[in-house]
C-alpha cells in the first residue's frame, strides 16, 4: 500500500458541494492516521488475560508507526491501513511476582486478515523464563488479534459515513459542512456557493481531471477583487493569506536547487514534473495538480512565483515567495503566500508542508 504522501503523491485539496463529482466517479480520499493511532492505542491497552499463570496486560504501546486512509472510487469505499506495532505486557504471577514482556505486530494492514496477522510475544531480556509467557501465548496472543480486528470494523462502520457523494440524479448526501468564509456574493443578489467541505478530501490524479469544471457561476455584474492574481471575469474571490517558516539541514544554494531543478523536483515529488528553473519559466507537478510560474528568481536567496491549485478559478493564482537564510550548516526558510482563495488556506498550507517541506526532508534527509 502506497503510504499517506508518499509513493505517488498527490496534492489533497477538499471536496466541492457543486455535484462536480458527479456519480462519485472521482476518487476521493480521507486521512484517518491520527484516529487510527489513537483508537488502536486504546484498544490495546485494554488487553488483559487471566489464567492459572497468573494476570497478563498491556501497559504501554511503544511503537505505532504507519498509515491509514479510506477512498472511494466510483461510489465504491476501498480502505487502506498499514501499521507496525510494539506494546509492552506486565504480567504477575500468583505468588506475586512480577515479569516484564513485549508485543510485536508488524504486518497490521488490509493486505493481511485477522487471522493472517503475525503477532508474536517474548520475555524482555532481563527476565527469567516464568509460565506466565505460555498464558500470553495462548490467550494473550488471541485477545491482540481480537481487538486489532476491532480496530478494522470500528474504521469501517466509524468513517464509511460521508463518503459517497452527490449523484447526477439529485440523491442527497451526508449534509456538508460549510463555514462562512466559503461564501462569494455578488453584487446584484446575494448567492451562496459552498466552494470546500471540510470533508471528504479529494486527490486529484488521472483523466478524470478533464472533467472538472469550474464550479464559480455567479451574476456577470459582479466585480472581481483587486488582488495579486487575475480572476475570471465576472467573479469575486475573496482571498487569504499565511506564512510559513521551516529550517531545513542542508545549505541554501543546495535548497534552491532543489525547488527550481526539474529532476530534484520529480525525486521529492515522486512523480513527473515539468520545471523551467528561469525567470517567467512554467513548472507543473504532482500529476498536473499545481502549476505556475517563477516571477522573480535570486539565486540562493529567493523564490518567487505565481502559483495555483488545477481546481481554483481559471486564471486564479497565488503568490509565494520564498526567503532562503543561510544559518550556516542550516537553512531557515520563510514562505509568503498571498492570494489564496478562501476556504482553501488550510488545505494549501498543509499542502506546502506535506508535499514541500515534509517531502524534501524525508527524500534528501535535509
Amino acid at each position: 500500500m502506497a503510504k499517506w504522501g508518499e509513493g505517488d503523491p498527490r496534492w489533497i485539496v477538499e471536496e466541492r458541494a457543486d455535484a462536480t463529482n458527479v456519480n462519485n466517479w472521482h476518487w476521493t480520499e480521507r486521512d484517518v492516521t491520527a484516529w487510527s493511532s489513537e483508537r488502536l492505542r486504546q484498544l490495546l491497552l485494554g488487553v488483559r488475560v487471566e489464567g492459572p499463570e497468573g494476570v497478563c496486560e498491556v501497559t504501554d504501546v511503544s511503537k505505532l508507526d504507519g498509515e491509514a486512509s479510506i477512498n472511494n472510487r466510483k461510489g465504491k469505499l476501498f480502505y487502506f491501513y498499514e501499521f507496525q506495532l510494539k506494546a509492552n505486557w506486565l504480567g504477575r504471577s500468583c505468588s506475586g511476582l512480577k515479569y516484564r514482556g513485549t508485543i510485536d505486530v508488524p504486518n497490521l494492514s488490509d493486505e493481511n486478515d485477522e487471522d493472517d496477522l503475525d503477532i508474536s510475544v517474548s520475555l524482555s531480556k532481563d527476565q527469567p523464563s516464568t509460565p506466565l509467557l505460555d498464558l500470553m501465548k495462548r490467550s494473550g496472543i488471541k485477545e491482540v488479534r481480537r481487538v486489532l480486528g476491532q480496530y478494522v470494523r470500528d474504521l469501517k462502520s466509524d468513517f464509511s459515513q460521508g463518503m459517497i457523494l452527490p449523484t447526477a440524479d439529485g440523491q442527497k448526501p451526508s449534509t456538508p459542512v460549510v463555514t462562512k468564509k466559503n461564501q462569494v456574493k455578488s453584487t446584484k443578489t446575494q448567492v451562496t456557493v459552498p466552494l470546500l467541505l471540510t470533508q471528504p478530501q479529494l486527490i486529484l490524479s488521472g483523466p478524470e481531471h478533464q472533467r472538472f469544471h469550474d464550479p464559480l457561476q455567479i451574476s456577470s455584474d459582479a466585480k472581481c477583487s483587486s488582488g495579486p492574481a487575475p480572476c475570471p471575469k465576472g467573479v469575486r474571490i475573496q482571498t487569504c493569506s499565511f506564512s510559513l517558516k521551516e529550517t531545513f539541514q542542508t545549505s541554501a544554494d543546495e535548497l534552491y536547487r532543489t525547488f527550481i531543478n526539474q529532476e530534484f523536483v520529480q525525486v521529492f515529488t515522486r512523480s513527473a514534473a515539468t520545471v523551467d528553473g528561469r525567470r517567467g519559466g512554467r513548472f507543473q507537478l504532482l500529476d498536473g495538480s499545481v502549476g505556475g510560474e517563477f516571477t522573480e528568481l535570486v539565486p540562493d536567496q529567493r523564490i518567487d512565483m505565481r502559483w495555483r491549485f488545477r481546481t481554483w478559478p481559471n486564471e486564479h493564482y497565488a503568490t509565494i515567495s520564498l526567503e532562503l537564510l543561510d544559518r550556516g550548516d542550516e537553512t531557515e526558510l520563510k514562505a509568503e503566500c498571498r492570494g489564496v482563495p478562501a476556504g482553501e488556506e488550510e488545505t494549501t498550507r498543509e499542502g506546502w508542508k506535506r508535499f514541500y517541506f515534509q517531502a524534501i526532508k524525508q527524500t534528501f534527509g535535509y
